[in-house]
């Protein structure tokens, strides 16, 4: 599995409430989600980020309430993964839970910047910047996840198995 993107960075301590406005949690609809992402921080996020582009990020990424809104309103903002130094435990699980893929990576982190390209394999958690011609090694996700997230989640995954 592989991802390839421009790079939107942020630094630490990104919290699911300005992931995720909670004025917009009366919906769960993805779509009305990914209109509001980042707002707070970021009031341009809706309008530049694409499909495919990858979050950078510092310490704590998704710290904060337990919401799951916030890793579901990133992935429909057509996010394909998101790199941090680190990710708060619980956002990590729901991300896991959606299907977004997030890889912590400390150096690769603290070295890309805003607005280059970068592609990630999760097999080998290998991080190649593109625009500085720097690779990074992350955390690979072991097989299990890597199904969760190509399933688009534990639903689906669920489904899946069911199917089988």
């Amino acid at each position: 599995m592989k991802a390839q993107g421009k790079v939107i960075k942020y630094g630490n301590n990104v919290d699911t409430d300005v992931i995720i406005p909670a004025r917009y949690l009366n919906t769960s609809d993805p779509a009305e989600l990914a209109k509001h992402c980042m707002e707070d921080l970021d009031k341009d996020f809706a309008k530049k980020a694409q499909k495919g582009d990858i979050i950078v990020a510092g310490k704590n990424f998704g710290c904060g309430s337990s919401r799951e809104h916030a890793p579901i309103a990133i992935k429909a903002s057509g996010i394909s993964c998101v790199i941090a130094e680190t990710f708060a435990r619980i956002f990590y699980r729901n991300a896991i839970n959606i299907g977004l893929a997030i890889v912590e990576c400390p150096e690769a982190a603290k070295d890309i910047s805003d607005g280059d390209s970068v592609s990630i394999d999760f097999d080998t958690g290998k991080i190649f910047n593109i625009t500085k011609n720097k690779e990074y090694t992350g955390v690979p996700f072991p097989e299990f996840m890597q199904e969760l997230i190509a399933a688009d989640g534990l639903v689906g995954y669920i489904k899946n198995q069911v199917v089988k």
